[in-house]
């Protein structure tokens, strides 16, 4: 079904065909409708069951969970924080709102998350935390980074956005570093129209994110606050959506990976050096099947007449994300003296149709227009 604009095939749509309705009409009867109500805290219960661990604490979004993660954790001025480069804005930002110093590290050419090989170099006496961002799905290879971070006693914080549901030797990612935050907008593995959560193991983590979330307020003494905080929270009818697509959710990534598998047997030409990966140490998600390909044989804008190309036959596509230290807010933060894999990869990088709904021949028509647009 297209939508107005006249895209068939769009880039992501929710699929919201289970008990979402029935979830959200018993909230809105039950008249709590905003951050109290049975759906949130059994929001938080099932995903913790879901993921196999965790304390998890509903959130309004995943930006909003990054820096609740960051409070938790007292990162704050003066501390840096090692970042990839290349993904979207949310982890430097979170850092930022605190004072701290993002610094910004480069990607593995193979997962496309960060490569444990550049942290060393970057890290001094200020540094307190690394994040690990598991990149349109992939998950990172994680045990170097931990084992490079237990050596230098610095914390790491998972960003799950893109990534729920996906494993890492046999666990879903989210519970290996020590506190990790996912989204729910519109476009993720679930949705809640806006939402997110952050998890950890600690008590004493969680227990401060409940009141940061809750504006600082002392959960013993209404309306007494031991310190500024914020309205972070999650709405009932967001959580009642989230309870009913948690129902689904090994269905969605079963069947994204099924997807994934008929791009890689369509996605054949010589310009796409690569296929969205899966590493050999855990599964994708494949949030947004994504290639690679070399546009400088064709000249400039060569990405954006590819992508203007199949935008005409109703198929939304979506470039790679900005390396960070190309744009103006984080220019002149300290850096990886290398950054050539995340700008390769951002310059390279496209992003197809990648909704649940999409059938193996919705795929195929997809994939041969990519081909056919790439040319000879």
């Amino acid at each position: 079904m297209s939508d107005p604009a006249g895209i068939k095939f769009p880039v992501y749509r929710p699929n919201l065909s289970g008990k979402e309705l029935r979830n959200v009409t018993e909230a809105v009867r039950s008249g709590w409708v905003s951050s109290t109500g049975k759906f949130v805290r059994q929001f938080e219960e099932d995903f913790s069951r879901y993921l196999g661990g965790g304390r998890s604490v509903c959130t309004s979004n995943g930006t909003t969970a990054l820096h609740l993660a960051f409070k938790a954790l007292r990162i704050g001025k003066g501390d840096r924080v090692i970042v990839p480069n290349l993904t979207f804005a949310s982890p430097a930002n979170a850092a930022i709102y605190e004072g701290a110093e993002p610094v910004l590290a480069d990607v593995h050419p193979g997962n496309w998350g960060l490569d444990p090989e550049r942290l060393e170099g970057l890290i001094d006496e200020r540094t307190k935390a690394i994040v690990v961002v598991h990149l349109y799905g992939n998950p990172c290879d994680l045990r170097p980074i931990l084992k490079v971070a237990r050596a230098h006693d610095l914390y790491v914080i998972e960003d799950c956005a893109e990534a729920l549901g996906a494993e890492y030797h046999g666990k879903k990612v989210g519970l290996a570093g020590d506190i990790s935050c996912f989204s729910f907008y519109g476009n993720k593995i679930i949705t809640t129209g806006e939402g997110g959560m952050v998890v950890t193991e600690n008590e004493r983590w969680e227990d401060r994110v409940r009141v940061l979330r809750d504006h600082g307020m002392r959960p013993s003494k209404r309306y007494w606050h031991d310190e500024v905080g914020y309205n972070y929270r999650m709405t009932n009818l967001q959580a009642a959506l989230g309870v009913a697509q948690l129902e689904r959710v090994q269905g969605f990534v079963e069947k994204k990976r099924r997807m994934a598998a008929w791009y890689a047997r369509g996605l054949r030409h010589p310009r796409i050096l690569q296929t969205h990966p899966d590493p050999e140490w855990g599964k994708s998600v494949f949030w947004l099947y994504s290639i690679q390909c070399a546009f400088e044989a064709r000249g400039k804008n060569r990405r954006e007449e590819l992508a203007a190309g199949l935008s005409s036959q109703g198929i939304e596509t979506r470039p790679f994300f900005y390396p960070l230290n190309e744009m103006p807010p984080y220019a002149a933060l300290k850096a990886d003296k290398d950054l050539s894999v995340s700008q390769r990869l951002s310059q390279g990088g496209v992003s197809l149709p990648s909704g649940v709904d999409l059938t193996r021949d919705d795929v195929r028509k997809v994939s041969e227009a990519v081909v056919a647009g790439l040319g000879e």
